[in-house]
């Protein structure tokens, strides 16, 4: 059995020689003595007694970035094939293959890697050694096991100009790419950490890229969460509770009223890790993005994987899932309707739940409450809907929704998606009613407290106030940005706008968190309907609120006053400053508006452009793009092209989110046809926009729901917090006890 216990040092120095000079550098130097020992420390505590296990694809540089990596920490490195195989073969690699052919020689690699044990090494594995499940699970058990990944078109190029002949697998009617395509779902079912290598990055920066996510994943301590109101200096590693990524998904909204963000930021991706993840998919890039925001400590790279394949693989019925289409001159539009309830709202809530089985203790049950002014409702019901039957057992949901503020084919879908576990109640109120109702049953201690003591039940929330929301829509925008640079429209690293029509300020804050974390966004233009107080607070500081109505318009899903996720973008261009944030939403709840101060002000608008949209242009907007390309807008891409039109100086291309498909508002979109006739049923009217034979077609997800359903039962409520909080005991008492 080949064995390697402990790090034999390179150089021997004798123990009096070694204190003599630590002693002399002490004391001549303390400084430089104090930066010396902090930095062997550190290499050294980093492996311990476990290996760093370097995983990737023939041409990857394992070997020579595993050299690098073992110098840097002053270990042994083992090349698996060098060192293991060929030494137990007494023969090569190559002669190997030919030798015994394809499939017997992954048999004996295997054996001979379970002979194989090592600790505290840099371990440089095979190619083809993670195809062999019992001897990955051997090595993997005293390692971390890092993948290096390299696109495949950079593997190709490598490959061909070294000439490789020993690739496993590879025989006539078999290519390359093919081989390279099919063993990566084995690195994605080992890997605990992924290190992206671009083609023209040098080897000693990869090492270090490698040394950076072994202590990333040693160190979950660096990945805290705070609230947007958190003081700063009130607060200190004694006194206060540090909470991360499964806390802030479980708990939502922070007990101050604040809303949780990263305390060091979003992670930072090079331009060399964006223009590798050109030619991934989306799911791949998905994979990236959300292994970088979210620790393995809370949910494994592996598991988060499972996921992602499970939710953009199977309940999307486009394989692009978030495609990039041409609409006209330098606009694009961005699909985010092809979820199965058919609104940009599926991304997020079909991963969320998922994300949050996950993370919840098993010894308690949860309550989601969730407020919607029109799409949240129906995805957040129906993602919840497909977790398995054990976790529907213990989490159940409650969607609110303005019983007079949603569209006719809206109320219907969140109607028809109640399941066992999942119920929609109308609200006699509108949807800043909704939210702020249950921002304040989060904050009232003594409900809270009433719910987990008598029933064993907490709430969270699945809104887009929960951190977890934002990042699957982090994820779209700069995959539409990826998109561009592949179809050859943009060359990466040229700029382009995002224009969103911006209701509650979660879908803008997710592209603008894209653009800080390396996607070339110049600026991101916030488009509303004629409840317009984003686009004057974008254009003057003043989020003024007195003498307001909530307007009913066409586009009800930004039919919204008060813009929750705003506050997480002001706590950010003032430097998270809590006491302001905290100042500034006190007034607006106590006085009905706040004042931005100029400087933060001047910040705002480097990022952000504003407009609105009338009802009338709206229509007229579906009814001109309809006349000249056959493709219908829904009401809220409307809202998003009038206002581009109008803000967009056309130096660079712009990116329109599409955020629902036009079938859910039918009636707005007959009307702006200018068909006189409109059948009152939902599915008629469904069915009578299909033969118009119009891009895209009728949206699958939501015929088929209303073809189910019909109009079915709900349950309306008085707009009065004591009646919503009984309703709410009663549904716990009804599905929990």
């Amino acid at each position: 059995m080949f064995h390697i216990f402990q790090y034999q040092p390179l150089r021997l120095i004798s123990q009096n020689s070694l204190s003599s000079m630590c002693l002399k550098l002490m004391l001549s130097r303390p400084v430089a003595f104090a930066q010396i020992w902090k930095s062997w420390f550190s290499s050294h505590s980093l492996l311990g007694k476990k290996n760093i296990i370097l995983m990737g694809p023939p041409g990857a540089g394992k070997t020579t970035i595993g050299k690098i990596v073992g110098q840097k920490l002053d270990c042994p490195v083992i090349d698996i094939d060098d060192d293991v195989l060929e030494t137990t073969w007494n023969m090569s690699v190559s002669e190997k293959l030919q030798d015994v052919g394809y499939k017997e020689f992954l048999e004996e690699e295997g054996k001979a890697l379970l002979k194989f044990s090592a600790s505290g090494s840099v371990i440089s594995l095979s190619g083809s050694n993670p195809m062999h499940a019992a001897g990955m699970q051997h090595i993997k058990k005293n390692g971390i096991v890092v993948y290096l990944d390299v696109p495949t078109t950079v593997i190709m190029s490598r490959l061909k100009s070294k000439e490789t002949d020993r690739i496993v697998g590879l025989s006539p009617g078999v290519t390359l790419k093919d081989i390279l395509q099919f063993r990566k779902q084995f690195y994605k079912r080992w890997f605990d950490i992924r290190v992206l290598c671009g083609g023209d990055v040098a080897a000693e920066v990869l090492a270090e890229k490698v040394l950076d996510a072994v202590k990333r994943y040693q160190d979950s301590e660096l990945e805290t969460f705070i609230s947007t109101r958190s003081i700063k200096s009130g607060r200190s590693t004694e006194d206060s509770h540090k909470l991360y990524f499964s806390d802030v998904v479980i708990q939502g909204l922070a007990l101050d009223g604040g809303l949780f963000v990263p305390e060091r930021g979003l992670p930072k991706f090079t331009a060399e890790e964006w223009q590798g993840l050109i030619e991934a998919t989306y799911i791949e890039r998905a994979q990236v993005i959300l292994e970088r925001c979210i620790h393995p400590a809370d949910i494994p790279a592996s598991k988060l994987a499972e996921i992602i394949e499970t939710v953009y693989g199977e309940n999307f019925s486009c394989s692009k899932v978030a495609p990039v289409r041409h609409l006209a001159g330098n606009q694009f539009l961005l699909e985010l309707f092809h979820g199965p309830t058919a609104s940009f709202k599926d991304f997020a809530l079909q991963l969320v739940p998922h994300l949050f089985a996950y993370c919840i203790p098993r010894s308690c049950n949860y309550l989601i409450l969730v407020a919607t002014s029109g799409d949240t409702g129906s995805a957040v019901l129906d993602g919840f809907s497909r977790l398995p039957d054990t976790d529907k057992q213990r989490i159940a949901l409650v969607n609110f929704f303005p019983e007079d503020g949603v569209s006719p084919i809206q109320k219907s879908q969140m109607i028809g998606c109640q399941k066992e576990n999942a119920w929609s109640v109308g609200v006699k109120s509108d949807f800043d009613f909704c939210q702020t109702a249950i921002k304040q049953m989060f904050t009232n201690s003594d409900f809270t407290g009433f719910l987990t003591v008598e029933y064993g039940t907490a709430l969270a929330a699945a809104n887009s106030i929960n951190w977890a929301r934002l990042l699957p829509q982090i994820v779209y925008h700069a995959s539409a940005y990826l998109d561009l640079v592949h179809q050859g429209i943009i060359s990466f690293g040229s700029p382009v706008d995002i224009c969103i029509p911006t209701g509650n300020f979660g879908n803008i804050l997710a592209a603008f968190y894209a653009k800080m974390m390396g996607i070339p966004i110049r600026k991101c233009i916030c488009a509303s309907n004629e409840n317009n107080v984003l686009t004057d607070f974008i254009k003057t500081g003043a989020y003024d609120l007195r003498g307001r109505k909530l307007i009913s318009t066409f586009s009800p899903a930004v039919d919204i006053l008060k813009s929750s996720n705003l506050e997480r973008y002001l706590h950010l261009i003032a430097n998270e400053d809590g006491q302001l944030v905290t100042q500034l939403f006190n007034q607006l709840e106590n006085q009905g508006h706040f004042q931005l101060r100029k400087d933060l002000l001047g910040k705002l608008q480097q990022d952000l452009v504003a407009g609105w949209c009338s009802d009338e242009d709206c229509l007229a907007a579906i009814h001109s793009v309809y006349s000249t390309t056959g493709y219908i807008l829904d009401t809220h891409t409307a809202v998003a092209k009038v206002v581009a039109d109008r803000l967009q100086d056309r130096t660079c291309p712009i990116i329109i989110s599409s955020t629902a498909h036009y079938s859910k508002f039918a009636p707005a979109i007959l009307r702006a046809l200018r068909i006189a006739e409109i059948n009152q049923n939902p599915l008629s009217q469904l069915h009578l926009l299909s033969s118009y034979g119009a891009l895209p077609p009728i949206h699958w997800g939501l015929l088929e729901t209303l073809k189910k359903t019909g109009n079915g039962d709900h349950q309306v409520c008085a707009a009065d917090m004591s009646v919503l909080m009984t309703h709410i005991e009663t549904l716990i008492q009804n599905h929990f006890m």
